[in-house]
């Protein structure tokens, strides 16, 4: 059976895509992502890493927990000075706490707590979340692959330099099409798909810069801009 990706056949590209998470898990092992104490911990963090580091992220959750207000109640009480306050450290602080203070607000009326929102079908929930004010196509599947263990792939600019790299989507193509190629190839698999893109992710720190580093690739062979 054929797709519609050029011609290449279901098991050849899953194949294709099986060797190359090998060859990062085989290079770097299990890198136990996403950190996070709770779902709701995720959630919030998927907000604060937009356009920026995670490592300004956990600055700006270790105040939220150290203050006490991690928590659905306590992000719908704050008031949006202090919570922008606390959140500085993550960038367009402003922005987030916006942000933040929507999706609980969405949450809470829309399905009253986290579990309910996890416990029905999450392609549904996917088109719903999506349309959040401030919750992309990323930080939806973000917050439903590694907050709610929902088998939904997460694509990122990582992702879109690497397998472009590899030829396998092109600098081109939109969010929906990237994923499409992780969606429609690989087992339906939560941890899969949550060690795949954190293997990505630390691929593209370690080598697959804007300038790639090649020397040592564990990909190099299959690259197409790898250097001699």
């Amino acid at each position: 059976m054929e797709n519609d990706t050029g011609g290449e056949t279901i098991p050849h590209r899953r194949e294709q895509l099986m060797e190359l998470f090998d060859a990062l898990f085989k290079r770097y092992g299990a890198l136990n992502w996403w950190p996070a104490d709770t779902p709701f911990e995720v959630c919030v963090g998927a907000i604060l890493t937009q356009n920026t580091n995670w490592g300004n992220v956990e600055k700006a959750i270790a105040n939220l927990k150290r203050e006490g207000l991690l928590s659905v109640e306590a992000i719908l009480d704050t008031q949006p000075e202090r919570l922008a306050e606390l959140i500085r450290p993550s960038g367009f602080f402003n922005v987030k706490t916006v942000r933040l203070k929507g999706f609980v607000e969405w949450l809470v009326t829309r399905h009253g707590s986290l579990d309910a929102m996890f416990a029905g079908e999450w392609r549904p929930l996917r088109d719903e979340l999506v349309r959040v004010p401030g919750i992309g196509p990323e930080t939806c599947d973000s917050i439903l692959l590694y907050a709610g263990q929902k088998p939904s792939f997460v694509v990122d600019a990582y992702t879109r330099r690497l397998f472009s790299r590899l030829g396998l989507v092109s600098e081109k193509d939109d969010y929906h099409e990237v994923r499409a190629l992780f969606m429609e190839h690989l087992p339906t698999d939560v941890p899969l798909f949550n060690e795949y893109h954190a293997q990505i992710v630390e691929h593209c720190k370690c080598h697959c810069r804007k300038t790639p580093v090649c020397d040592g690739c564990p990909l190099k062979a299959a690259c197409c801009c790898a250097t001699p």
